[in-house]
C-alpha cells in the first residue's frame, strides 16, 4: 500500500523527578567514586523517584507536557503506546492508567516492552498507525523507574540508572515529513546478558527469589558494551538508507543515553562531529525507555533542532533489541 501521508511529531514533553543522586552520594553506600564512575560512563548524577512514585506518575506529567506543546486536548488522542519495562504492576498497563488520568477518553492503549529500545519501537509502531490512516493522533510515551529494580550493593550497575519519562504526540502530515525510515532488530540469543530474572511466570516472587536477590537488574556489562558500540552505528546507517539519506545528511544524532563512551564510539563510526550529537547522560544516567524522548525534549528546548532538520534517534536494550528512526523535524523552533 502506497503511503498517502506521513507521521511526525507535533508535541513533546518530559519529566524527571526532583531528587538527585550524585556520584558522591553513591560513594557513601557502595565502593565507588566520582572519578571511577565518570571515567567509565560519563555519568555524574541521576534523578531518582521518592518512595511511592510510580511509572504512571511520571508518564502522566510527560504526556500532559506533550499535549500542551502540541496544543491539543487529551480527547483528541486516538491511541496511547507506552514503552516501559517497569510498569506500576504487571497489569493493567501503564498506558491504560495514563489514558484514564489524562482524560484521553477516545484512545486505545497498550504497553510495549523492548528494553531501552522501547520508545523507538513505539515511535515506529505509532507512526505506522498514522501513516496507514487508521489513527490521526498517537501519544507515544517512554517511562521507566529503574531505581526500583537496582541492586544498590552492585557497583557495576547501580551507578548507571535513573528514572524519567518522555512523550511525543504524532500526527498526520506530508509524506516527506516526520518519521521517514527505520530499522528494528533483535538477537534473543543475547537475552541472558541483561535481565531481571524473577517476578514473571518462570520464577514468581517467593521467599527464595527475594533472598537470592533475583528481583534486581543483572547485566554482563562488557558484552553489552561491545554489542552497543557495534549496533548503534549499524542501525543508524540502515535507517538512513531506508530514508534515502546518508550520515552526511544528519543534523542531530540523539542516541540512547546509556554511557558516554558508547555514544562517542558510535559518533566516531558514523563520522559525526561532536556538535551534531546530543548527550545528557551526565545529568540523568540511563533512564531506559525514557532516555531518548527525554534527550530529544531537552535538545528541542535548547534550540538544537529546527524545522527541516534530519534527526536520527537510536537505542539498544534488553532482548537484545535495537531500533533506529530518521525524523525530518517539523515543530517550529523555540
Amino acid at each position: 500500500m502506497t503511503e498517502i501521508r506521513g507521521a511526525g511529531i507535533i508535541g513533546i514533553g518530559s519529566c524527571s523527578p526532583p531528587k538527585v543522586l550524585t556520584n558522591d552520594d553513591l560513594s557513601k553506600i557502595v565502593d565507588t567514586s566520582d572519578e571511577w564512575i565518570v571515567t567509565r560512563t560519563g555519568i555524574k548524577e541521576r534523578h531518582i523517584v521518592e518512595e511511592g512514585v510510580a511509572a504512571s506518575d511520571l508518564a502522566v506529567i510527560a504526556s500532559n507536557n506533550a499535549l500542551k506543546s502540541a496544543q491539543i486536548s487529551a480527547s483528541q488522542i486516538d491511541l496511547i503506546i507506552c514503552a516501559t519495562v517497569t510498569g506500576d504492576m504487571p497489569f493493567p498497563s501503564v498506558s491504560c492508567l495514563v489514558q484514564d488520568r489524562i482524560g484521553a477518553v477516545n484512545a486505545a492503549a497498550f504497553d510495549l516492552q523492548a528494553g531501552c529500545s522501547g520508545w523507538v519501537y513505539s515511535l515506529t509502531v505509532g507512526a505506522s498507525f498514522v501513516k496507514s490512516g487508521m489513527y490521526d493522533k498517537v501519544l507515544v510515551i517512554g517511562v521507566d523507574i529503574l531505581s526500583a529494580f537496582t541492586d544498590w550493593t552492585d557497583r557495576s550497575t547501580c551507578v548507571l540508572f535513573g528514572d524519567a519519562a518522555g512523550a511525543v504526540v504524532l500526527s498526520a502530515m506530508n509524506p516527506d515529513e516526520g518519521v521517514l525510515g527505520m530499522n528494528l532488530g533483535s538477537d534473543g540469543s543475547g537475552g541472558k546478558l541483561l535481565k531481571l530474572e524473577a517476578g514473571g511466570s518462570l520464577k514468581p516472587a517467593s521467599l527464595e527469589t527475594v533472598q537470592n536477590r533475583l528481583h534486581y537488574i543483572k547485566m554482563e556489562g562488557r558484552e553489552v558494551y561491545k554489542f552497543a558500540v557495534k549496533i548503534l552505528g549499524e542501525a543508524s546507517v540502515k535507517a538512513l538508507e531506508a530514508s534515502g539519506l546518508s550520515t552526511s545528511d544528519v543534523d542531530l544524532f540523539v542516541p540512547h543515553q546509556a554511557n558516554v563512551r558508547i555514544i562517542d564510539a558510535a559518533r566516531t563510526r558514523l563520522n559525526l562531529p561532536p556538535e551534531k550529537v546530543f548527550i545528557n547522560a551526565h545529568s540523568y544516567g540511563n533512564t531506559s525507555s525514557a532516555s531518548i524522548p527525554l534527550a530529544l525534549d531537552e535538545a528541542y528546548n535548547q534550540g538544537k533542532v529546527k524545522p527541516g532538520d534530519i534527526v536520527v534517534v537510536v537505542g539498544f536494550g534488553a532482548g537484545l533489541t535495537w531500533a533506529a528512526s530518521v525524523i525530518k523535524w517539523t515543530m517550529p523552533a523555540i
